[in-house]
């Protein structure tokens, strides 16, 4: 599978606009490289902005999208006809909530992992179960009802622990439940426009793909 292999906070300047890569280093902003470089990467960063054309605006805002949850534009591009197929709904929030139903980033929102990256990665390794079932699968898709736990053999792990004594350093989206005294978490319902945090403008990416 192709991974980025770069500096993750590149994406974040290329975007302009903090994606929340690096976990804790992103919150604090004498260290976000966004807030201290307001320039796209490389050598011609710094030059002149251009206005952007209407493709590059659909383009850019795909881009973020795609970049902030860590997925490939072939899966991404999957979710969006997932999305697109639907009955209900608007294309563009039906496929927000399809990634956000994602078990590495419902993880992330229960606060099992410090990024995405670092939630997939516990996933990855057999740490986080499903309805008492390891589960590795990053792109499993969680349904209300079901419960998202930490294996008890990993509670030793040092981030654990720090989960378990301090709690969550940060809000629980209200469509998920959170116990972190046991390292566990419920999904309460499925996951609406208003529960998702990133700035999206999730119609630029129906025309980009309607093109």
């Amino acid at each position: 599978m192709a991974r980025y292999t770069d500096s993750v906070c590149r994406q974040c300047r290329r975007e302009g606009t903090r994606l929340f890569l690096k976990g804790d280093r992103c919150y604090n902003e004498a260290k976000c490289a966004v807030m201290k470089r307001h320039t796209p990467p490389g050598q011609h960063g710094q030059a002149r902005a251009r206005k952007a054309s209407e493709y590059g605006t659909q383009l850019r805002e795909k881009q973020k999208c795609r970049r902030a949850y860590g997925v490939l534009e072939s899966q991404f591009h999957k979710y969006y006809e997932m999305a697109s197929n639907m009955r209900d709904g608007m294309t563009g929030e039906n496929m927000l909530c399809l990634l956000e139903r994602r078990l590495d980033n419902v993880a992330y929102r229960l606060c099992f992992g410090a990024s995405r990256a670092q939630a997939r990665q516990w996933i990855t390794h057999g740490h986080i179960l499903v309805d008492g079932k390891k589960v590795d699968i990053p792109s499993y898709l969680v349904k209300p009802g079901q419960k998202i736990s930490v294996r008890t053999k990993s509670f030793d792990i040092d981030y654990f622990k720090g989960l378990r004594e301090q709690g969550a350093d940060k809000p629980i989206p209200k469509w998920l439940e959170l116990d972190s005294a046991n390292l566990s978490g419920t999904v309460a319902a499925m996951p609406q426009r208003d529960d998702i945090d990133l700035t999206i403008e999730e119609h630029l990416i129906v025309e980009f793909y309607s093109r």
